[in-house]
């Protein structure tokens, strides 16, 4: 794409929406006892620039946001976050129809639906990280973790004021660009929105080098986002410092 524009993790509910396509896949509810969900975190996995094909439970790309989705649970012990994903229609971004993004408005009508209207976290990788900050402009979007995120020069960012953003992109990926990653958080930050980066050294855009890096780094930061307590936010939440993305 460069240079282009506590339930098992394998248990799957999905809330019945008439009259449109099921976009949510519910991958942790509210346990009993724990209260109304405060909170959500939906993760979006990757995909391809252009593909019609439908979007298949076992794609690699799929498939490969599975650990991300046991770290996030891990990392939010209480029970009263919601964690789920979104499932595409279609396997590419299919270009002005930016086809992953109404899947993800439309994930998160049905999450309305589902536990109310709650504070939500994006999780995506490569065109889902795209996705999610798209997404973003939804009123209930608090803040986007982006994962070796395709960012196209141009990708609008006036959206994401007053929201958080943090991208991690690794150095050796040659599949999306890091460049554009910081620069698109640079301009994010000079938008108003507070943005942060970090650099994975040794990462590829699939995540597997270093992959424990990649889940638990995913995780803490959900958990820093959804934190209750002032000041647990964490060193990956950082302002951006100097211009300068953080490293791990």
């Amino acid at each position: 794409m460069r240079g282009s524009a506590r339930t098992s993790a394998d248990d799957v509910s999905r809330p019945e929406v008439t009259g449109a396509p099921v976009a949510l896949e519910t991958r942790r509810t509210a346990g009993p006892g724990s209260g109304p969900t405060r909170a959500a975190v939906l993760i979006l996995h990757g995909g391809r620039e252009d593909s019609r094909a439908p979007s298949r439970p076992w794609h690699v790309a799929r498939v490969r946001m599975r650990p991300f989705v046991r770290a996030v649970t891990r990392a939010l012990p209480d029970e009263d976050v919601f964690v789920g994903q979104v499932r595409y229609r279609h396997r590419g971004w299919n270009g002005a129809d930016a086809d992953p993004v109404a899947d993800v408005r439309q994930a998160l009508a049905e999450l309305a639906d589902l536990v109310g209207e709650v504070p939500v976290v994006l999780v995506g990788h490569s065109m889902g990280g795209r996705a999610a900050l798209r997404a973003a402009a939804a009123p209930q979007v608090r803040a986007v973790v982006a994962l070796a995120p395709w960012c196209p020069e141009g990708e609008p960012v006036a959206h994401l004021r007053d929201k958080r953003v943090i991208v991690l992109h690794g150095d050796r990926d040659r599949v999306t660009d890091p460049a554009a990653s910081f620069a698109l958080v640079r301009r994010a930050d000079e938008a108003g929105c507070a943005a942060s980066a970090v650099r994975v050294e040794g990462g590829d855009h699939a995540m597997l080098r270093r992959a424990r890096t990649w889940h638990r780094a995913t995780g803490s930061t959900v958990a820093g986002l959804l934190s209750r307590a002032d000041g647990g936010l964490g060193p990956l939440l950082a302002e951006w410092p100097g211009g300068e993305p953080g490293v791990l």
